[in-house]
């Protein structure tokens, strides 16, 4: 059987709607976690100093992180599906919070590996889980611009983060900074529990444009029905075998991703020397660059479906077209040692690495809307390996060379071949499951 295109509909409204409030909500939500994951970049110095900390173990307490936010992405995805994303959310929320809050009583490696053991191990399921939200609240036309704003308030998140930790910092200590961010993530879980609810057909709020608007089957079913779409199972042969580019691809994206992350500010200071408001302020200046090319990414591939009604051709042209250009902006920084030309290089580069990240959030609800969360938790399995492997290897090389370049050219080879990656990436529509769904129990 051909996979068919999808029918794109006219670009359906956001404000006036709920599914606007439950954008801006989650939105919120990502910037904390990015606040949360990205603040110990800033605090690096004085967490090394203090906890007297060489760049490979610093590294390896960073790696921690990821290793359970790689392992639990799938089974997280499936969670999510399974329960829900407003219960599942709103405990995971807590549980990183008290994470953050964990990393700032830190007394030593073990302890700080524990700390952002855990806060992977709660993030893990996050973003499939919210992928799954957006599914449910989005019409299809706007499943890139969705995750194009959503990972621009993440941007912002990790855009702010230098300059909130920086001042944290040096009026009260590194230590309060995460205890502050740790409060934030509880607040939030409250909110979400009060406003979400899994199905637009359930919350009072929902009028019945906006449920037709969403689709026929959230327009038919009746509130306190289960939907048969929920009842299916998983085609795991098929869907693994579809989403495997796009993981590989996820895995370079999220190699740079987690470069700027986690050894930014710890570049600036030992190449240039910069103090820290210093390098808390160049950090910023480059990641707010993700700010704005995240919801552009996501606009201009939503545009060109409706222009080419061709899922391939919209999603793949963003992939190829944001890695190639990171990839060539990068190329200047490691032939220059200067401090604003080097700034600059790196700001294009991750303007561009972003135009990507919205894209690969959406070919998962494009794939598979049905099971959105272990979709997006199959391919961002590929971003928590890279964010076990890129600390490790970059702090390994700099403590062995004490070169900077080498490890950033690495990068280079990995944006390259992402971007030859994309060419396979299939983002139509899974054909239908042959396989009946589960009778409803009794």
């Amino acid at each position: 059987m051909t996979l068919a295109e999808p029918k794109v509909p006219t670009r359906s409204p956001l404000r006036h709607r709920v599914r606007g409030r439950i954008l801006m909500l989650l939105c919120i939500l990502y910037a904390v976690s990015y606040l949360d994951r990205t603040a110990i970049s800033t605090a690096a110095p004085s967490i090394r100093a203090d906890l007297h900390l060489s760049d490979t173990q610093f590294g390896l307490a960073l790696a921690a992180y990821s290793l359970p936010y790689a392992l639990l992405q799938v089974f997280g995805g499936w969670i999510g599906d399974r329960f829900g994303p407003r219960k599942v959310l709103s405990i995971l929320a807590v549980a990183w919070g008290l994470s953050t809050l964990w990393t700032g009583l830190a007394t030593g490696l073990l302890a700080l590996g524990a700390a952002r053991l855990m806060l992977g191990l709660s993030e893990g399921a996050a973003f499939p889980t919210a992928t799954r939200a957006m599914s449910t609240w989005l019409p299809s036309d706007r499943r890139g611009y969705g995750q194009g704003v959503v990972h621009s308030a993440a941007r912002l998140g990790a855009a702010i983060a230098p300059l909130i930790m920086a001042g944290l910092i040096a009026t009260l200590g590194w230590r309060v900074g995460f205890v502050a961010l740790g409060v934030l993530s509880v607040i939030w879980s409250i909110a979400w529990a009060r406003r979400f609810r899994d199905r637009p057909q359930d919350d009072k709020r929902v009028s019945a444009t906006e449920l037709g608007e969403l689709g026929t089957q959230h327009a038919d079913e009746a509130p306190g029905t289960t939907s048969t779409v929920e009842r299916r199972k998983v085609p795991w042969r098929r869907l693994v075998r579809r989403i495997a580019p796009v993981t590989l691809v996820d895995f370079c994206y999220g190699w740079m991703l987690w470069v700027y992350l986690t050894w930014l500010p710890s570049f600036f200071q030992d190449e240039y020397g910069l103090a820290l408001a210093g390098f808390a302020l160049f950090t910023s200046l480059v990641l707010s660059a993700g700010v704005l090319s995240d919801t552009l990414g996501g606009m201009l591939s939503d545009r060109l479906l409706a222009r080419t009604r061709s899922l391939r051709t919209a999603r793949r042209t963003n992939l190829v077209i944001g890695l190639a250009g990171s990839m060539l902006a990068l190329i200047p920084s490691l032939l220059v040692h200067n401090l604003v030309l080097v700034t600059i290089s790196l700001t294009l580069s991750f303007f561009f690495l972003e135009l990507t990240n919205s894209v690969l959030w959406a070919i998962p609800m494009d794939i598979a809307p049905d099971h959105a969360g272990v979709a997006s938790g199959l391919m961002n399995t590929g971003f928590g390996v890279a964010g076990i492997v890129s600390p490790i290897v970059f702090g390994f090389l700099i403590d062995q060379t004490g070169n900077w370049q080498l490890p950033f050219a690495l990068s280079v080879a990995l944006l390259a071949a992402g971007t030859l990656l994309s060419l396979r990436v299939d983002p139509r529509p899974l054909d239908p499951d042959p396989t009946p769904p589960s009778a409803t129990p009794s």
